[in-house]
C-alpha cells in the first residue's frame, strides 16, 4: 500500500513538473524576439519587383488571389513585360485581369482563358503572348520546381498538341501565329508513352492565404488553398498576404499548411473584396420549370449522366454542363465528387446563407462541401488524378470521333477556352471518361464525327457519350455502339444527324 502511494506521489510531482516546464515554455516563447517578416503594406511588400519578372500567382479564378498585391502592382507602371504563371486572369476588371488591362504583363502562362473577355481579345489579336498549358501540369511544374525537382513525365497530353507542339503563344496581327509552342521530348514507361515537362520557378510568388504569423507559417481556408499552396513554394522570393496575422505559436504546429521557411515576406490585406466570379445558387423545382430551353436541354442531358453514379464512387465533373450532376445524385447512394481545385466531397450549390468565397468549383461556382469533405491544393488535386484514384470523370465536349477522341478546349482563332484541367482527366488510365454535349452545333452540324476537325484534348479516351438524344458506348478498337435513345428519338434518326457509322444493340430502347 506504501508503494502505491510513493508512485501515486511520484506521478503528481513530474505531472507538475510538466505543468510548470511547460509554462515556463510558454512564457519565453511569448517573450521571445523573432525575426519579423511582417510588412507593413502591399506596396512595401512588392519592393523589388521589376520590368522583366516572372511572377507566380496564387489563386483560382477570384477563389483565393492576392488582390492586395496585385492592386499595389496595378500602381506601378514602371513595373512592365511581366510574366504571369497563373491557373487563369482573373476577371476583365479584377484581379490579374487589371494587369492585362494596364498592360503591364507580356506572357501568361495559363491553363483557362475561360469568360476573361480582355484576356482573349488581346491574346488573339496579337498583343499577348499566351503559354497554354493543361491545369495540372502548370501545378505540377510549380510543385517540382519548388522541390527541387529539374522536371517529370507525364501521360497528359500525349497525342496532343502539347505533344506535338505548335499551340499559339502569340499571334499576328492578321491572325498568323509567330510564336508557337515547342514540342515535348517523350519517353516509353511500361509501354506508354510519356511526355518531359520541366519545373517552374518564379523570381516572386505572390500568394494568399487565411492566417499567417510573423514567421511566414500559413493556414489556407477551404479551397482557397488551390494554386496558393505550390506557388508558395517556388518563389525565389515569396509574398504572402493574409486576412488575419496571428501571434507566433497561436498556429498549432499540425494545422499549419506553409511552413514559413518558404515564405518571405508577410503583410495583412488592407482591403478584400472576396468577389465570387460565379455566384450560383441551388434552384428549387420551381424554378426549374422556368428555365429557358436550352438549360432544360442541358439537365436533360445531366439527370441521364447522374445514373452513371455508383454507390462509393469517386468521380470528378467538368465544368459547365457536367458539373450539374451534383444535383442530381440519387439519395440513396453516396458518391465523393472531387473537384480539380481542390475538394473533395464536393455538395450541391449553395443557398444564400451558405455562400462562401471560399469554396467554388472548377468553373468557379460558388457550392458547398458534404460532411467529411476535404480541401486541399491543386498539386495534391492531380496527384489524385493522374494516381488514378478517380472511378469516373464526366466532361463537356466540343467533338468525338468513332475511335474516342475527344475536343474541347479550343476553336482556332475564334473560341480560346483552355485545357484547364480536361487533358490531365482524360489521361487517367483507368477512370471512365464519360461525355455530355448536345448531339448537334446549333448550325445542326454533327459533333459525333468520323474523325476530329479540331485540335486533340484527349486520344481514344472516352468510354460514353451521352447526348440530348442518345448514349454511345466507345468500344475499344471497334467504334461506337447505340445503347439508348431519348424519347421521341429514333435509330434512322441518330443516323442522320450523327456523321460517325455506328452498330446498333439489340436491346436498345427509349430511357430517358
Amino acid at each position: 500500500m506504501l508503494a502505491i502511494k510513493r508512485q501515486a506521489l511520484a506521478t503528481a510531482r513530474r505531472a507538475l513538473l510538466s505543468t510548470n516546464a511547460l509554462s515556463a515554455i510558454a512564457t519565453r516563447a511569448a517573450n521571445r524576439a523573432y525575426y519579423s517578416k511582417l510588412c507593413k503594406s502591399s506596396d512595401e511588400a512588392i519592393e523589388g519587383i521589376k520590368s522583366g519578372d516572372k511572377l507566380l500567382i496564387g489563386g483560382f479564378g477570384l477563389c483565393g488571389i492576392p488582390e492586395n498585391l496585385l492592386k499595389a502592382i496595378a500602381r506601378r507602371k514602371d513595373i512592365q513585360q511581366l510574366t504571369a504563371v497563373s491557373n487563369n486572369a482573373g476577371t476583365a476588371d479584377y484581379g490579374l485581369g487589371t494587369l492585362l488591362q494596364s498592360r503591364q504583363i507580356k506572357r501568361m502562362v495559363s491553363s483557362y482563358v475561360g469568360e476573361n473577355k480582355e484576356f482573349a481579345r488581346q491574346y488573339l489579336g496579337g498583343e499577348l503572348e499566351v503559354e497554354l498549358l493543361p491545369q495540372g501540369t502548370i501545378s505540377e511544374r510549380v510543385r517540382c520546381g519548388g522541390a527541387g525537382i529539374p522536371g517529370f513525365y507525364t501521360l497528359t497530353g500525349v497525342g496532343t498538341q502539347v505533344e506535338t507542339g505548335g499551340i499559339p503563344i502569340k499571334y499576328g496581327k492578321g491572325g498568323e501565329i509567330l510564336i508557337g509552342s515547342e514540342p515535348r521530348e517523350t519517353k516509353v514507361f511500361n509501354g506508354r508513352k510519356y511526355l518531359l515537362e520541366e519545373g517552374i520557378i518564379g523570381d516572386y510568388a505572390l500568394v494568399k492565404a487565411w492566417k499567417g504569423d510573423e514567421l511566414g507559417n500559413l493556414v489556407f481556408k477551404y479551397a482557397a488553398s488551390n494554386f496558393n499552396a505550390p506557388m508558395a513554394t517556388a518563389g525565389k522570393i515569396t509574398i504572402a498576404e493574409v486576412e488575419e496575422i496571428v501571434p507566433v505559436g497561436e498556429l498549432k504546429p499540425d494545422e499549419i499548411h506553409i511552413p514559413g521557411i518558404h515564405v518571405h515576406r508577410i503583410l495583412k490585406g488592407e482591403v478584400y473584396e472576396k468577389r465570387i466570379e460565379r455566384l450560383t445558387l441551388r434552384r428549387t423545382a420551381e424554378e426549374e420549370g422556368n428555365l429557358p430551353e436550352s438549360m432544360k436541354q442541358r439537365i436533360h442531358i445531366i439527370k441521364r449522366a447522374a445514373r452513371e453514379f455508383k454507390d462509393g464512387m469517386y468521380a470528378n465533373l467538368g465544368i459547365g454542363m457536367p458539373v450539374l450532376a451534383s444535383n442530381y445524385i440519387d439519395p440513396n447512394i453516396t458518391v465523393h465528387l472531387q473537384s480539380e481545385n481542390g475538394i473533395l466531397g464536393m455538395g450541391p450549390f449553395p443557398t444564400p446563407e451558405e455562400v462562401d468565397a471560399d469554396l467554388v468549383n472548377a468553373g468557379k461556382e460558388s457550392v458547398t462541401v458534404l460532411p467529411g469533405g476535404t480541401c486541399f491544393s491543386s498539386d495534391v488535386s492531380f496527384g489524385m488524378i493522374r494516381g488514378n484514384r478517380l472511378d469516373m470523370t464526366i466532361l463537356g465536349g466540343m467533338q468525338v470521333s468513332t475511335n474516342g477522341d475527344l475536343s474541347n478546349w479550343v476553336v482556332p482563332g475564334k473560341i480560346i477556352k483552355g485545357m484547364g484541367g480536361a487533358m490531365d482527366l482524360v489521361a487517367a488510365p483507368k477512370s471512365f471518361v464519360v461525355v455530355t454535349m448536345t448531339h448537334n452545333a446549333k448550325n445542326g452540324e454533327p459533333k459525333i464525327l468520323k474523325k476530329n476537325t479540331l485540335p486533340l484534348t484527349g486520344v481514344k479516351c472516352v468510354d460514353r457519350i451521352i447526348t440530348d438524344k442518345c448514349v454511345f458506348d466507345v468500344i475499344p478498337d471497334k467504334g461506337l455502339l447505340l445503347r439508348e435513345l431519348s424519347y421521341g428519338h429514333t435509330v434512322d434518326e441518330i443516323r442522320a444527324c450523327t456523321e460517325s457509322d455506328f452498330a446498333v444493340a439489340s436491346d436498345v430502347a427509349e430511357t430517358y
